[in-house]
């Protein structure tokens, strides 16, 4: 059986028999397949946020994910603010509204700094900067991506 078309190109059976020998050959490989940021530890799944957040430090540097209000871990900011940890510096798209997303830990004291790319629509972390009370850097947004 040929191989090639009459225009030199491979023949559709051969390409498929082809194909499904790479595959064969990558699906052998695949299990030892290590990435540089895999680590091999055990996983661990918590019962509830209360419990995921419960052991985060006075003073720790949070990275909250999210664009505006969309994506952002609501239920593990809603489970940091029963905790009363503060002094947090907070590194995020955006400073939350009054009482959702980050705005919920501004309205509690628990963040004493901000870096982030956008605050305008949260008027009490206006009024925590304009007072001295909350340290903020804005960030470019290419740079926090």
């Amino acid at each position: 059986v040929s191989t090639q078309s009459t225009w030199g190109l491979p023949t559709p059976e051969h390409t498929c028999r082809q194909m499904a020998f790479t595959v064969t050959r990558l699906a052998r490989l695949l299990p030892s397949v290590r990435y540089a940021s895999t680590r091999q530890r055990g996983v661990h799944f918590y019962e509830n946020a209360l419990e995921a957040v419960k052991d985060i430090p006075q003073g720790s540097k949070l990275l909250v994910g999210g664009f505006g209000l969309c994506g952002i871990p609501e239920n593990l900011i809603a489970a940091l603010k029963q905790t009363n940890v503060n002094q947090l510096v907070c590194v995020s798209n955006n400073a939350g509204v009054d009482n959702f997303g980050l705005g919920m830990l501004l309205a509690s004291k628990q963040i004493k700094r901000m870096i982030s790319s956008y605050v305008g629509e949260n008027a009490e972390f206006e009024r925590q900067y304009l007072n001295g009370e909350l340290e903020v850097e804005l960030t470019p947004q290419g740079t926090l991506a």
